[in-house]
């Protein structure tokens, strides 16, 4: 079990960042983490909900919190970055960090079990609040159904000739699709739709590889559930075929972006400005 909470990460958060030259992305902080920690596949995977796990989700409140004090900021590009506050600091006391944080932005309130202030304006971790919602949706329709849905993702991310096998899943191959680069070279690329709740294994990585030896250039996994570390490994081992992964925060996202089921509504926000019409 991962027993680390948010604010046990902040003080490896910095030096994973410091470790990394600076500036990282999410993916980079967490595998510097699990390095920094030592920590074992079981503490890796744990997960919280849906397909997060309790490092990548107090990964993020431990990011914020240390962005809100000032140690860290981040891109709108996903990027994570120490500013000159925290490159001047060795460590931080999490206590003070909370602190600052609670002074500074009075609308907090308490969340979840984990016990943890929410603080406002804290996208990232919204972010996993709306991706578990889909993938609740997502869970509760048919293989079938997911398998449609994974070609309609597909045709729209630029693929052409996408079929679904059936129920015969020919080998493991739920559906092809190829797709051209540039309107010259084309992959022909096999999938694996996975409407899946746990953890895809390596195991799982290597059959579908398998099946799909001669009759593609390339492979794709798609899951609504998370893949192991050796899984993830084992998708881009030397000298074997290419397989990519989609999990299910990337599914998620890849059907916001694409407004797939998924409309995004935009507040409008009205400041008055009562200096102004005093002045005028």
């Amino acid at each position: 079990m991962f027993d680390y909470k948010y604010d046990d990460l902040m003080n490896p958060t910095l030096k994973a960042l410091k470790e990394l030259g600076g500036s990282a992305s999410n993916d980079e902080i967490i595998e510097k983490l699990i390095e920094v920690l030592s920590l074992s596949e079981e503490e890796i995977e744990d997960i919280h909900k849906g397909s997060t796990t309790k490092l990548e989700y107090r990964g993020a409140w431990a990011r914020t919190y240390l962005k809100k004090a000032g140690y860290i900021t981040n891109s709108k590009r996903g990027v994570w970055a120490i500013t000159e506050k925290g490159n001047a600091t060795t460590s931080v006391n999490k206590d003070n960090v909370k602190n600052i944080v609670k002074i500074n932005y009075t609308n907090s309130a308490m969340s979840d079990e984990e016990g943890i202030g929410e603080v406002i304006e804290n996208n990232e971790i919204e972010e996993f609040t709306w991706q578990n919602d889909v993938l609740e949706v997502i869970k509760a329709i048919t293989p079938e159904q997911f398998e449609k849905l994974c070609q309609r993702m597909l045709r729209e991310l630029g693929f052409t000739n996408v079929f679904v096998t059936g129920k015969s899943h020919d080998g493991g191959i739920d559906g092809k699709g190829i797709l051209k680069i540039g309107g010259v070279i084309s992959f022909h690329t096999a999938f694996q739709a996975k409407r899946y709740a746990g953890t895809v294994s390596a195991s799982i990585i290597r059959d579908f590889r398998g099946a799909m030896m001669g009759r593609a250039d390339k492979g794709l996994v798609i899951t609504t559930g998370t893949f192991s570390r050796e899984a993830r490994k084992e998708a881009q081992r030397d000298g074997a075929t290419p397989i990519d992964l989609i999990d299910g925060n990337d599914l998620a996202e890849r059907l916001k972006e694409l407004s797939l089921g998924i409309e995004v509504e935009m507040v409008e926000k009205v400041h008055v400005d009562g200096q102004w019409f005093k002045n005028i």
